[in-house]
């Protein structure tokens, strides 16, 4: 398979980023959720998704997750999950990757016309990860 899929992050501030993972009452979680919701997509805080992960390994043993050491030390690390904590995916379904045009579609221009102006929308970026193939280091896409 040499087909790329993709993933729209964003990164927000550390008050929209509370505001998102609780009650969403702010008027930007509010937009961006309506966003998710408009594609049937979820806003997932990429900290939880990586905490998520490591509760699964534990749960069901680390050596069958190769990613385990390495997130568990991401999320262990103080800058690392400051920085995780305001970084947030659009899931589709439990999908976190898919296909380019569900993500260089209208999606992406929602977020960057509706959201630009607040300017509390630090970063809107394209995610690129591949899964074919393995010779890109980890930390190149992370």
């Amino acid at each position: 398979m040499s087909e790329w899929l993709y993933q729209i992050r964003i990164k927000v501030t550390e008050n929209i980023s509370e505001d998102l993972r609780s009650k969403q009452k702010q008027s930007l979680s509010k937009k961006l959720k309506k966003i998710a919701d408009k594609y049937n997509m979820s806003l997932v805080c990429t900290f939880e998704a990586f905490k998520e992960y490591c509760d699964e390994a534990e749960q069901n043993g680390i050596e069958k997750y190769g990613l385990y050491h390495w997130t568990k030390s991401t999320i262990e690390d103080p800058l690392k999950k400051s920085k995780h904590l305001k970084s947030f995916a659009f899931y589709l379904g439990n999908d976190q990757i898919y296909e380019k045009e569900l993500a260089t579609e209208n999606i992406f221009y929602d977020i960057v016309l509706y959201l630009s102006v607040p300017l509390h929308l630090f970063v809107v970026y394209q995610f690129l990860i591949t899964v074919s193939d393995p010779t890109i280091p980890l930390f190149d896409l992370i």
